[in-house]
């Protein structure tokens, strides 16, 4: 029986994939083909979905785009019998799938089983080193698995690349009769779907990354704090935690150690501002997303006032590979103190967006060019935007910069969540740092007076700006506004609004009606 793969992620089921796995399902029953159909995860090749792919010996054989008006046209090719030359000489037909130079170019770590096994499957997981990391961590003591992920050189993929070894360490010291593993899933900059992904098209990786963490720290609930957009991912993280618990790899007596670790969802409030951990801690405990002032911090009083983990979906599904692997294993990815690898995000103005995970290292020119082939307009990329909305423009001066926390400090960048966004040299970067002052105004949670009333002060210097009036005097109060808002905000959202639009005003001042003279006087 032929085993043909349809995904079941988000993105895919935008793209009509629904449509898609009915129309082959009909096809093959009206033609008494008998056939097995996996709803997979997407391999994150997003300008290909729907992506079909037939199981063979030599491997998976992909087809795509496929609509559902190309199912016959597939059928007729035999396209089950994906290695004969009546398939192969279909237009949609790609090759082997990990042969793709998209793929094969890729080092899947955190990422090595999305797009590959069905979700919601623990059979599927286990058969792929699934839970090896939780068995390895339940042989180990609280403080090995802590340095593990120390030595590993594991740093916070949501955004601030704060060591995660670190944080945990602080959890493990605090004393506490209660802990708290919280997982930040509330995933809101632009160009960003990588968390998303992995809930969808591998949440056990998830729950094993939050359950060692849990062991690690001697806490025992966790909770996934969702963005309320998601409903795919809620569904499917409903459905993944009730077979994990069935199993026995959550709740009490884990696996029969002893251990304790107790996993539910929660859904966010909407707001960007709670993508902050001490925002997200005083949302998930019911109360209106306000930032904390800190100290003290999450790791001594987080949830409840207990000592809490706060980590991104990416950094604690990257815990379960450590543990599995080795923390050296890990470690030898990368570079300088940017260790393993980064799923990067590419979107915008690209012929080719989806999901890239490389090592750090890779350029921007290699990932907009190598991966993403360039504009999808045809013009050239004048411009990209590299760690969210509160993320800096780069120019086309930039791109050789390689993916590394600390070269992008260097150029006054941030990669953030490692969402790409591109632009041609249509875009209008005037009209971008108004929009990054106006998303602030916005999202703003109100608490600061820096972020509160300084965004809205630079919608409107910067309409004068754009009008041209009084030049020189609005464009060095743009710039004493942004030193405010840079060193006086409470949080990051206001203290990173200033690199979107400070970057966008150097680097591409004659949007802006202004000559390099003036732009940097």
């Amino acid at each position: 029986m032929v085993k043909v793969y349809v995904p079941i992620d988000s993105t895919a089921l935008s793209l009509g994939a629904e449509r898609t796995a009915k129309k082959i399902m009909q096809e093959a029953q009206a033609r008494g083909v008998e056939m097995t159909l996996v709803r997979n995860g997407s391999r994150g090749l997003f300008w290909l979905e729907p992506l079909v792919e037939v199981e063979t010996a030599q491997g998976r054989v992909a087809f795509g785009p496929v609509q559902p008006s190309d199912v016959a046209g597939l059928f007729n090719a035999e396209f089950t019998n994906a290695l004969a030359d009546k398939a192969k000489a279909h237009p949609l037909y790609l090759g082997l799938t990990d042969e793709l130079a998209w793929l094969k170019k890729q080092q899947r770590l955190t990422f090595a089983r999305v797009g590959i096994t069905d979700p919601l499957s623990l059979e599927d997981y286990l058969a792929h080193d699934g839970y090896k990391g939780l068995k390895n961590a339940l042989a180990m003591s609280g403080a090995e698995i802590v340095k593990a992920v120390t030595d590993s050189g594991l740093r916070g993929r949501g955004g601030a690349a704060f060591p995660t070894g670190i944080k945990w360490n602080t959890v493990l010291n605090a004393p506490a009769e209660q802990k708290y593993v919280v997982c930040n899933a509330d995933e809101g900059d632009s160009g960003t779907y990588s968390d998303r992904m992995i809930m969808e098209d591998d949440p056990f990786v998830l729950i094993e990354g939050m359950t060692i963490a849990g062991i690690a720290v001697g806490a025992t609930q966790g909770y996934i704090y969702l963005r309320s957009e998601y409903p795919h991912a809620l569904k499917t993280l409903d459905e993944a935690i009730r077979k994990a618990n069935l199993a026995g790899y959550l709740g009490e007596n884990i696996l029969g150690s002893g251990h304790t670790f107790h996993l539910e969802v929660r859904r966010a409030a909407g707001a960007y501002v709670c993508g902050e951990e001490t925002s997200l801690l005083e949302s998930l405990e019911g109360k209106r997303g306000l930032v904390r002032f800190k100290p003290p911090l999450p790791a001594i009083e987080g949830l409840f006032g207990k000592p809490t983990i706060v980590n991104n979906v990416i950094s604690l599904a990257t815990v379960s590979i450590i543990l599995d692997k080795g923390a050296q294993y890990y470690a030898d990815y990368g570079m300088g103190r940017s260790r393993g690898t980064l799923p990067i995000q590419l979107a915008g103005n690209l012929k080719q967006t989806g999901l890239v995970e490389l090592a750090f290292g890779a350029t921007l020119r290699e990932l907009l060019y190598d991966y993403g082939g360039g504009a999808a307009s045809g013009r050239p990329i004048r411009a990209v935007q590299v760690g969210g909305p509160l993320g800096a423009y780069l120019p086309e001066s930039q791109f050789d910069t390689p993916l590394d926390y600390e070269a992008f400090t260097k150029i006054w960048a941030v990669l953030g969540h490692g969402g790409i966004v591109a632009f041609d040299d249509t875009v209008d970067m005037a009209k971008m740092a108004r929009y990054a002052f106006e998303f602030c105004a916005v999202e703003s949670c109100g608490k600061c007076t820096p972020c509160r009333i300084g965004s809205t002060r630079g919608v409107e210097v910067m309409d004068k700006i754009v009008l041209g009036k009084n030049h020189p005097q609005n464009v060095q109060l743009l710039r004493d506004l942004s030193d405010t808002m840079l060193n006086g905000s409470l949080c990051a959202l206001g203290g990173m609004t200033p690199y979107p639009v400070l970057s966008a005003l150097n680097h591409f001042p004659e949007d802006f009606g202004l000559s390099n003279k003036e732009a940097a006087a």
